[in-house]
């Protein structure tokens, strides 16, 4: 046994987070700042505009995540194509507002994230 019993917590959702910090004795007023950051997602896209794919990486690492694309993605050889956005609620978030001050293609994946997210809560 060690000295501080480390344990993984399983965190799924945001009212999960909350509960967590919650029970721990965090100041109330610090628990929505903090739950975002304790819930991380992957959300898979499918047949994405592989130009689309490059940005969306470039805005995600930005903030910390990672997208994962095809292999040739950057040689632009197909079309399309689809990726896997991992990053914490908090960071999906950012990136929804990243994407929606591009062209109406980024704009739609935009919403389409900020539909997923809603689940989350």
């Amino acid at each position: 046994m060690t000295e501080h019993s480390p344990s993984i917590i399983d965190v799924k959702t945001l009212d999960d987070a909350r509960r967590e910090i919650k029970k721990i004795g965090s100041d109330p007023q610090s628990i929505e700042i903090m739950a975002p950051k304790a819930v991380s997602k992957v959300i898979k896209l499918r047949n994405v505009v592989l130009q689309d794919a490059i940005i969306i990486k470039q805005d995600m690492l930005s903030i910390g995540g990672e997208v994962a694309v095809p292999k040739n993605t950057f040689e632009l050889h197909e079309a399309t194509g689809d990726i896997l956005i991992m990053g914490t609620v908090k960071q999906f978030t950012e990136l929804v507002e990243k994407l929606k001050r591009h062209y109406p293609r980024l704009k739609k994946i935009s919403d389409e994230l900020k539909i997923v997210l809603k689940d989350v809560r």
